[in-house]
C-alpha cells in the first residue's frame, strides 16, 4: 500500500465508542473494508450500515454468508474472510488485540501487518497492544479513547439475588444450560447467547433481552467481541476456561474485555462473581476497573508467503518461524492439521500434483471444523469434498441435495438443532466458495433457507426451554407496580395477562403444577394479586345462587357445583353443624364471610327440610315429664333409637305419652324406635354425616344405596353405624329396621318354642334366600337347624279338552298360580345368591347320575326356627297372644325355667296349636305396644 496512508490505533477499554469511530470514518470515503472478529458482530455492524447508506451498496461476506452487490462500495467481514487487493479508500481491524489469540492470533497479526488502505487504516483495540503496533508498524499514530462510563466491581451475588439486567457469563455450553435454567425457575428466563448460534438465533434470543421480556441474558465469552447490549450487571460463573488444550485461568485483560459489557453509553456498569467462582482478587478487580494490564509482547503469527509447488513445499512454508522478536509462530491450527493427514492418503497425494491442485486442497482444508467432531472425521469430509472438485470441477448437485436433506430437520431437543446447524454452516461455507457447485446461487439460497429454518427452531427450543413468559411478565408488571388483568373462562382456568397460570377452584387458586419452587411462589403471588376482583365477583354470585347449586358430601364436605367450597365441622349440637370455608386468603376477609354465611344459610336449611319432624319434636312445649325425656333422647339419636337401650324408658311410659309422641310419627317397633320419615335416603345421608361430626370420626363411613331392604354388614365400621343407617346388622346383613318389624308382626304368629320354618312372605320381604333368610334369624336371636325331606309334587292337573277353534284363556295361559309364582320367585333369588349360600331350589333338586330322575326322589331343604336366647324386656317376638289364654289376663305371668310363659292350666299343650293359613279379619287393629294387648287378643280369640 501506498506510505502516504494515515495508520492509526484507537485503543482503549470497552464502551468507549471506538467501533461506532471506525464506521463513522468508513462511511466518509468512497470504498471501504471493515474487519470484525464474529460473525455476529459482522451481522450487527452490516444492519447498521444498511439503516444508514441502504443494501444497495453495502456487502457481507463471512465464512457462512455473502452479500454482494453489483454496486458494493463497503464490505462487512469477518477478519479471516477480509478480501485483498481491492484498494479500498479504508480499512479497519477491530479487537486487534485478538493477534495473542492461540487459535486465531495469526490471522489477525497477518491483517495488522499486511492490510492497508490507501487513505486511511484503522487498528481498534485494547491498550496492551500499543507496545507491539509500534514496534511492528513505526508509522502508526495512536489516539487513546476514554471509557464513557464508569465500571465497579460488586463483589460475589447468588444467581437467585442477581439484579435485573444482567448478563451471566458461562465458558461451556453446559454451564450456559444450567444457569438459563436455573434463571427461568427462579427469574422467569433468560436469553442465550453463544458463538455457534446462527446470526437468526443470536438475534432472535437478544431481541427477547432487549425488549425487556427477560431480564436476563446467560452467554459465553462471545458477548466480549464488541456485542453492544443493554446490561447494567456482568457475572462471572468461572474463571477459568478450556482452550481447545487445556483449561487455564482467564487473564485480568480478557475479564475485562467481558465485563466491560456492562454499563453501556454514559450509564455506569458493575461486574462480579456468581455460582461456583470465587471472589476475584482485589488487583485483578481494581485493574479492571482501572483498565490497566500487562502489555502483549509476543504476537502469534503464521508464514503468508505460501509455495504451492507440492504438499510438502507447502506444509514447509505453513511451519517457517517468524525473524521478529514481538512475533511468535502459532501453534498449528485445524487447517494445518487437516492437510497433514491428507498428505498421508495416497489418493489425495496423486490429485495434488500441481501448483493448481496443491492450492485446491489448501483452500478445501480451510473449511473449519463447524462441527466440531474428530479430527479424522473431518478429515475424510475434506477428503471426499477435494475429490469430487478435483475430479469434477464441482461438486455434485445429487451429492449436495443427499447432505442437505439428511440435515433438514427440525424436530429434536436444543442439542440436535445445534448440531443440525453446524452441519449445514459446512456446506453453507461451500455454497459460499465461488466456481465449487454448479448453480451456486441456488445452493445459497437452500442453505440459507435450511439454515434460517434450523434457527427459528432452535430458537423456538431455547425460549420453550429457558423462559417461562408468564412468569417473566408477571413478575415484571409487579415490579412496574402495574395492575394485572386476570381472567376466568367457564372451566375455571386462570389466565393473567393472557399467560395461563392456574385454575380457580371454587374460592381458592391453584397454580399451574408445572411450576416449581420460587417459580411457583412468584406464579401464584402475582396471580392472586390480579384474582382479587375475581373473588369478589365469585362471592357475589355464590352468595345468591339457590340451593339447588349447593350439596353436601358423605364425607361432610360442601359443594358449589363441582368445586369444594368448605365443610361441616361439629356445632354445639348435632343438628345444629358449623361450617368452615375453603377461601384464599389473599381473597379478604369480605369474600370469606360472605361464602361462611351462605354455606351456613344452606346447612341450616337443608336440616330443617330433612329433619323437620325431628325439630318440631324437639320444639313441643306441650310434652311434658318422661315424654319431654324421651322425645330429648330421640333427637339426640337422630330420630333412630335401638329398642333395647331404652328398654325401661319404653315401659315407663304410659298410653298418654306415648300417644303424644305418636302424633310426631314416632313409631314403637319391637327392635327400634323411629321416625318413618327420616328413614328415606336424603335424611339417612344427612343423619350419617351429622353423627360421624357429633362423634369426632376421622373418617365418615358412606350411606348405603337407597332402595335395598338388606345389605351386607359393613366391616369395622364404627359401633352405632347400622342404626344410623336405618338398619340393623343381623349375621351376615343388615336389614333395614322398617322391614324387620314386618316380619316381627309375622313372627308373632309363629310357634317359636314348637318350631317354625319360613314362609314366602317373609322371604318376599327381606328379598333373601332361605340360607340367608336362616343366618338373618341366627343373627336375630333364634336357632337354625337345618333339615332335608322328600319335596312333595302337587297332584298333576288334568288339562282340558280344546277343540281346534277353540283357543286358550290368556289368563289360562298366562297367569301362574300363586304357588307357582312364589316357586318362581324362590328360585329366581336363590340363583343369583352367592355361591357360599347354596339356593334352596338347587339343593332341592338334586339327582344323581345313575338314576333316572324319574325314580329318584326329590328332596328339598328346610329349616325350623325356635327361639334361641332368654327373654329380654321388650326384645325378641312376643308370643302373649297364645290360644288357650284367659280373657282379660294380665300379660305379667309366671315363667318356666326357660324363660318361656306358662300354660293354662288345663289348656292345651303347646305343642298342639294349630293356626288357620290366613290370619283373621280384623276389625280394629290392635296396637302390640298396648300393655293390654295379649288380653284384647286373648279376648279375640276366645270369641
Amino acid at each position: 500500500m501506498s506510505g502516504s496512508s494515515r495508520i492509526v490505533a484507537v485503543l482503549g477499554p470497552t464502551n468507549t465508542g471506538k467501533t461506532h469511530y471506525a464506521i463513522e470514518r468508513m462511511l466518509g470515503y468512497r470504498t471501504g473494508v471493515i474487519g470484525l472478529p464474529l460473525r455476529l458482530l459482522a451481522r450487527e455492524v452490516y444492519d447498521k450500515i444498511v439503516a444508514i447508506r441502504g443494501p444497495s451498496v453495502v456487502a457481507l461476506v463471512t465464512g457462512e454468508e455473502r452479500i454482494v452487490p453489483p454496486r458494493t462500495q463497503y464490505w462487512v467481514c469477518t477478519v479471516e474472510a477480509m478480501p485483498e487487493g481491492m484498494g479500498a479508500d479504508f480499512v479497519a481491524i477491530d479487537e486487534i488485540q485478538l493477534c495473542a489469540d492461540p487459535e486465531r492470533g495469526h490471522v489477525f497479526t497477518d491483517r495488522l501487518l499486511r492490510s492497508r488502505g490507501t487513505n486511511e487504516t484503522l487498528f481498534l483495540g485494547s491498550d496492551t497492544m500499543r507496545g507491539s503496533i509500534a514496534a511492528l508498524v513505526p508509522e502508526a499514530q495512536f489516539v487513546r479513547r476514554e471509557r464513557m462510563s464508569q465500571l465497579v466491581y460488586a463483589g460475589s451475588k447468588k444467581i437467585s439475588r442477581m439484579p435485573p439486567r444482567s448478563a451471566i457469563v458461562g465458558f461451556s455450553v453446559d454451564s450456559v444450560y444450567a444457569i438459563a435454567e436455573l434463571l427461568r425457575r427462579q427469574k422467569g428466563g433468560a436469553a442465550v447467547v453463544m458463538g455457534a448460534l446462527s446470526p437468526r438465533t443470536r438475534n432472535a434470543q437478544v431481541e427477547l433481552y432487549q425488549n425487556g421480556e427477560v431480564d436476563y441474558l446467560v452467554a459465553t465469552d462471545a458477548i466480549g467481541m464488541g456485542l453492544n447490549l443493554d446490561v447494567n450487571h456482568v457475572a462471572f460463573s468461572s474463571l477459568s476456561k478450556f482452550d481447545g488444550r487445556r483449561m487455564r485461568p482467564l487473564a485480568p485483560n480478557e475479564l475485562a474485555q467481558i465485563a466491560g459489557r456492562a454499563g453501556r453509553g454514559m450509564s455506569d456498569g458493575t461486574f462480579g462473581v456468581t455460582g461456583e467462582a470465587p471472589p476475584l482478587d482485589e488487583g485483578v478487580a481494581q485493574a479492571i476497573m482501572d483498565s490497566r494490564f500487562t502489555p502483549m509482547k509476543k504476537l502469534n503469527w503464521r508464514n503468508a508467503a505460501l509455495r504451492f509447488g507440492s504438499i510438502e513445499a507447502l506444509i514447509d512454508a505453513l511451519e517457517v518461524s517468524p525473524n521478529d522478536e514481538h512475533l511468535i509462530k502459532a501453534r498449528p491450527a485445524d487447517d494445518l492439521n487437516v492437510l497433514k493427514s491428507l498428505s498421508q492418503v495416497t489418493e489425495v497425494m496423486a490429485r495434488a500434483s500441481d501448483p493448481q491442485s496443491v492450492r485446491l486442497l489448501w483452500d478445501v482444508c480451510r473449511i473449519p471444523d463447524f462441527r466440531g467432531i474428530s479430527h479424522a472425521e473431518h478429515a475424510s469430509l475434506l477428503e471426499v469434498i477435494y475429490g469430487h472438485l478435483h475430479e469434477r470441477g464441482s461438486i455434485p448437485d445429487d451429492f449436495m441435495a443427499r447432505q442437505i436433506r439428511r440435515i433438514d430437520r427440525t424436530d429434536g431437543d436444543i442439542d440436535a438443532l445445534s448440531k443440525r446447524l453446524a452441519y449445514i454452516r459446512t456446506w453453507t461455507y461451500v455454497a459460499q466458495r465461488n466456481g465449487w457447485v454448479r448453480d451456486e446461487s441456488h445452493w445459497r439460497d437452500e442453505t440459507r433457507t435450511v439454515e434460517d429454518r434450523l434457527s427459528d427452531a432452535l430458537h423456538d427450543r431455547l425460549t420453550q426451554r429457558f423462559v417461562d413468559r408468564r412468569t417473566s411478565v408477571l413478575l415484571r408488571r409487579l415490579k412496574q407496580k402495574e395492575a394485572l388483568l386476570a381472567e376466568v373462562n367457564d372451566k375455571g382456568e386462570v389466565t393473567v395477562e393472557g399467560e395461563f397460570v392456574g385454575r380457580l377452584e371454587g374460592f381458592r387458586f391453584i397454580p399451574d403444577k408445572s411450576a416449581q419452587g420460587t417459580e411457583a411462589k412468584a406464579l401464584k403471588s402475582a396471580s392472586l394479586q390480579a384474582l382479587a376482583p375475581q373473588f369478589h365477583l365469585r362471592a357475589d354470585r355464590f352468595y345468591n345462587a339457590p340451593d339447588t347449586e349447593i350439596d353436601f358430601t358423605d364425607q361432610g364436605g360442601l359443594m358449589w357445583g363441582e368445586y369444594a367450597v368448605g365443610k361441616l365441622v361439629a356445632g354445639a349440637e348435632p343438628l345444629k353443624p358449623m361450617v368452615e370455608v375453603f377461601v384464599d386468603e389473599a381473597a379478604g376477609p369480605e369474600v370469606e364471610q360472605k361464602v361462611q354465611r351462605r354455606l351456613q344459610h344452606f346447612i341450616d336449611r337443608k336440616v330443617a327440610a330433612l329433619f323437620e319432624p325431628l325439630l318440631n319434636l324437639s320444639r313441643d312445649e306441650e310434652l311434658t315429664g318422661l315424654a319431654k325425656g324421651f322425645a330429648f333422647r330421640m333427637v339426640e339419636a337422630l330420630g333412630v333409637l335401638p329398642r333395647a337401650g331404652v328398654a325401661q324408658e319404653v315401659k315407663d311410659l304410659d298410653q298418654d305419652a306415648r300417644g303424644a309422641l305418636r302424633k310426631h310419627g314416632i313409631r314403637f317397633g319391637q327392635f327400634t324406635i323411629f321416625m318413618p320419615l327420616l328413614l328415606k335416603p336424603a335424611p339417612t345421608r344427612l343423619r350419617l354425616v351429622l353423627w360421624a361430626l357429633a362423634n369426632g370420626l376421622q373418617e365418615f363411613p358412606d350411606a348405603p344405596p337407597p332402595g335395598l331392604v338388606t345389605v351386607p354388614v359393613a366391616k369395622d365400621a364404627p359401633e352405632g353405624y347400622d342404626t344410623m343407617c336405618g338398619y340393623r346388622d343381623a349375621g351376615e346383613r343388615s336389614i333395614r329396621i322398617d322391614m324387620l318389624e314386618r316380619l316381627a308382626d309375622m313372627l308373632r304368629a309363629e310357634d317359636s318354642r314348637g318350631g317354625f320354618e319360613a314362609k314366602p312372605d317373609m322371604l318376599s320381604i327381606t328379598g333373601m334366600t332361605l340360607e340367608q333368610f336362616a343366618d338373618l334369624m341366627k343373627g336375630l336371636g333364634y336357632n337354625a337347624e337345618r333339615g332335608e325331606r322328600e319335596k312333595v309334587k302337587p297332584a298333576p292337573v288334568a288339562a282340558p279338552e280344546v277343540t281346534p277353534t277353540e283357543q286358550p284363556t290368556a289368563e289360562a295361559t298366562e297367569q301362574p298360580s300363586a304357588e307357582e309364582t312364589l316357586a318362581t320367585e324362590a328360585a329366581t333369588e336363590e340363583a343369583a345368591a352367592p355361591a357360599e349360600a347354596p339356593a334352596e331350589a338347587t339343593e332341592s333338586t338334586e339327582v344323581t347320575a345313575e338314576a333316572p330322575a324319574a325314580e329318584e326322589p326329590e328332596v328339598e331343604v328346610f329349616f325350623t326356627f325356635t327361639w334361641g336366647r332368654q327373654r329380654q324386656a321388650n326384645r325378641g317376638p312376643r308370643r302373649e297372644q297364645r290360644q288357650g289364654q284367659g280373657k282379660g289376663k294380665p300379660r305379667g305371668k309366671p315363667q318356666d325355667g326357660r324363660g318361656k310363659p306358662q300354660g293354662k292350666k288345663g289348656g292345651k299343650p303347646q305343642g298342639a296349636k294349630s293356626f288357620s293359613s290366613r290370619p283373621p279379619k280384623k276389625e280394629k287393629a290392635i296396637d302390640p305396644d298396648n300393655p293390654f294387648a295379649a288380653a284384647l287378643m286373648g279376648l279375640k280369640d276366645g270369641n
